[in-house]
């Protein structure tokens, strides 16, 4: 539900105490023109962005293997989208492996050493010398224990960076490398951008900030919806050029239809203004004219030509002219003119 209409649900019940049928003439059904106070909404063109964006690097080296994926295709989180060859880094594997069981013997050998010498020095057969090289030994022997371990952790680590997984749901923009070339860490591979999580991102006009910070509601219309935005973030520096701050709107989570680089209307609330209210199916448009059929205290109707304002809800529009508070019009214009035409006639008979 947007602003607009939220802030109309009071005026709504006010409607359905007031629009009953009035038995003006041929029963015609009429509600009274309403005061509200409205928010005053300020548009301007913004340009979406994706909150993901990013380029994945190789973090290993390697000749490449496999590119699984392409520009405009979709992956998912955890999707390999690139393999390198992994005869190196399997065989760094193997060889900590060799290293660690080397490391853990000499450790479980210190081990049998220190527990055999701390027997025998209990019973005084040895000097304190010998239990503290034994004790040495065998904190030597766990550190390297310790050290091989690390070195095959890394080495793993490593193994997995030959294949390369997409850090989040997106689609690839851009595809950077080609099955056969030789990376180093940091070559960039692909970029991609996720549609999940978007933003929007506004030049406002530096007098509008300081309503906007009293009250930061904002919303951006998506197609033919306004979607509120979740979180406002106004920028701290002014742009001295344009006299603007950079204001960046958060829209909902799997928001469809925005791609990056769209221009995007925004809306601004900042503030209230009294305007008056007529439901929409009130109003005539014929070509031209538009307008509204006004009832009076004797049940003549008029018809009165109106200008327009903003849309003011689900149903309702403002008026700028043509009506007064209080006044009824007529909820069916089709009837309404009928009985204009009754009455006209009627006129010219008594004449």
């Amino acid at each position: 539900m947007s602003l607009l209409n939220r802030s109309l649900l009071p005026i709504a019940l006010l409607f359905g105490l007031l629009s009953g049928p009035l038995a003006l003439a041929e029963t015609l059904e009429t509600v009274p023109v309403a005061r509200a106070d409205l928010p005053r909404v300020y548009r301007l063109d913004g340009v979406a962005e994706a909150v993901n964006r990013s380029t994945v690097s190789a973090q290993t080296s390697g000749r490449v293997r496999e590119v699984l994926f392409d520009v405009d295709d979709h992956v998912r989180q955890g999707d390999v989208i690139v393999v390198i060859d992994d005869r190196q880094q399997q065989a760094g594997v193997d060889q900590a492996q060799a290293n660690l069981k080397s490391a853990r013997a000499g450790r479980q050998d210190a081990a049998k050493e220190y527990a055999r010498i701390e027997q025998v020095f209990a019973k005084k057969a040895v000097t304190k010398a010998d239990l503290d090289k034994a004790t040495a030994a065998l904190q030597q022997a766990t550190a390297a224990e310790q050290a091989a371990e690390a070195a095959l952790r890394q080495a793993q680590q490593e193994l997995t960076y030959t294949r390369v997984e997409a850090p989040y749901n997106g689609i690839v923009t851009e595809r950077l490398v080609e099955v056969g070339e030789t990376v180093q860490p940091g070559r960039q591979l692909m970029t991609g951008l996720s549609l999940d999580k978007m933003r929007v991102t506004v030049d406002v006009p530096q007098n509008l900030i300081p309503s906007i910070r009293q009250a930061p509601k904002a919303q951006a219309r998506i197609g033919e919806r306004w979607i509120m935005a979740e979180d406002i973030t106004i920028f701290p520096v002014a742009d001295t050029r344009s006299d603007t701050f950079k204001v960046r709107l958060q829209l909902p989570d799997g928001v469809d239809g925005v791609f990056p680089g769209m221009y995007i209307e925004v809306g601004f609330v900042i503030g209230a203004q009294s305007s008056l209210v007529v439901p929409r199916s009130a109003v005539v448009f014929r070509s031209e004219v538009v307008g509204v059929y006004v009832v009076d205290a004797q049940g003549k109707v008029l018809f009165r030509h109106t200008r327009l304002g903003s849309v003011a809800g689900a149903g309702y529009i403002t008026l700028l002219s043509g009506a007064f508070e209080g006044e009824l019009v007529a909820t069916d214009p089709v009837a309404a003119g009928i009985l204009l035409k009754s009455q006209r006639k009627a006129q010219v008979r008594d004449e």
